[in-house]
């Protein structure tokens, strides 16, 4: 019969392992004061863990010739919450902590003539449980991150679905969204390679790119979108300049402003609707704010763009006094053509010119400009016929 090597030694560390894991825990109360806050249960299981390992030792040692992995056998007990709750640095200094009560107990621990082979295989365990540690962080890091990503596409799903701002914010909150204010929607067109086996690479990418920025960012691959919803951009265009690599070639449309997440529907709202109508505008800077594709969204029959032209620009040019809605009707009708807009309304052309640059400041459109201009027009044909109904 052969007999294992080192095998009163093994009886001895099976008999003492309770009395060694009790050691190394009162250890770490002593000398690690982050282990001194964790709650009982966590501790608990702490203690369940240095056991496992003591165990897995044995078995280890028993098999010189094939090694057994330690990673289950130590980490079985409770693998996922301990990556939770402890974070790789303080697993190791637990570690390096059992494997010093180890050693100092080595002198008892061994048989006559066996110390020296013993603190030779706690040596070498210990490396083989630091690896194991690192490789159980690796997977919960690689697990976490896959859960947050798909966690992130049902975000953006029920943003756009205008769902309950109370079930945004727990799903927000979930994935470490620190409510950076204000909060934009951007729709734009993912990468062309893109497919469901690397969306998930796309996604972090650009929210690790946000975040260098300085930004907010959860984002989500529908089909061949990419949405992203920004967090702390003042300028929401601006921010989206910042992340135009992350983007496919094509149209980019940014949502309005929101004071918070909870606002982030409306946003998204106006940039799907953006996005549905920027292909009317070929000439449209990249990124594009929605509310510059106004006219294009009224021709896709939003009725949200069609509010804001009467609210925005029709109501507050009526309100101004009939003058400057007749000055811009005629200007318009005339080909924009200021000499033959003063003889119609028989004024002067620097009358016209004054009541157009009033027109400016009141709608932020200016007239002379061909895109803006198209602006206008549709917004006196819009609340024309809202006058009527």
């Amino acid at each position: 019969m052969t007999t294992t090597p080192l095998a009163a030694t093994l009886r001895r560390i099976e008999r003492a392992s309770g009395a060694l894991a009790t050691r190394s825990v009162a250890r770490m109360d002593d000398t690690l004061p982050w282990f001194r806050s964790l709650p009982a249960d966590q501790r608990s299981w702490v203690t369940l863990v240095v056991q496992a390992g003591i165990g897995s030792l044995v078995q280890w040692m028993r098999s010189p010739a094939s090694r057994p992995k330690v990673t289950g056998d130590v980490f079985g007990a409770a693998p996922r919450e301990m990556a939770r709750s402890v974070t790789l640095q303080q697993a190791l200094a637990m570690v390096k902590i059992t494997v010093e009560v180890a050693e100092e107990q080595a002198g008892e621990l061994a048989a006559p003539g066996e110390e020296s082979e013993l603190r030779e295989a706690i040596l070498r365990y210990s490396r083989e449980v630091a690896f194991a540690t690192a490789e159980v962080y690796a997977r919960a890091a690689e697990t976490r991150g896959a859960w947050d990503l798909r966690l992130q596409a049902l975000l953006v799903d029920a943003l756009l679905r205008g769902d309950p701002a109370d079930a945004l914010a727990s799903r927000a909150a979930a994935l470490g969204w620190t409510d950076l204010s204000p909060v934009s929607v951007v729709i734009g067109t993912a990468p062309s390679s893109a497919t469901v086996m690397d969306s998930d690479q796309i996604v972090d990418s650009l929210v690790h790119t946000g975040r260098r920025a300085g930004l907010d960012v959860l984002a989500g691959v529908q089909g061949q979108r990419l949405v992203a919803v920004l967090g702390g951009a003042d300028d929401p265009v601006r921010a989206t300049q910042t992340l135009l690599a992350e983007f496919g070639p094509g149209p980019i449309v940014v949502g309005h402003a929101v004071p918070a997440l909870s606002g982030a529907p409306e946003s998204a709202r106006a940039a799907e609707a953006g996005w549905r109508a920027v292909a009317a505008w070929p000439a449209a800077p990249r990124p594009v704010a929605a509310a510059d594709l106004l006219p294009e969204r009224v021709l896709a029959g939003d009725t949200e763009a069609r509010r804001r032209l009467v609210s925005d620009v029709y109501k507050p040019l009526d309100a101004a006094g009939p003058t400057l809605v007749e000055t811009l009707s005629v200007y318009l009708d005339s080909g924009g053509a200021l000499e033959a807009t003063a003889r119609i309304l028989f004024v002067h052309p620097n009358t016209v010119r004054y009541r157009l640059r009033r027109i400016g400041e009141i709608t932020t459109l200016v007239p002379t400009n061909p895109r803006d201009a198209f602006s206008l027009r549709l917004a006196l044909a819009i609340g024309r016929m809202h006058g009527q109904s």
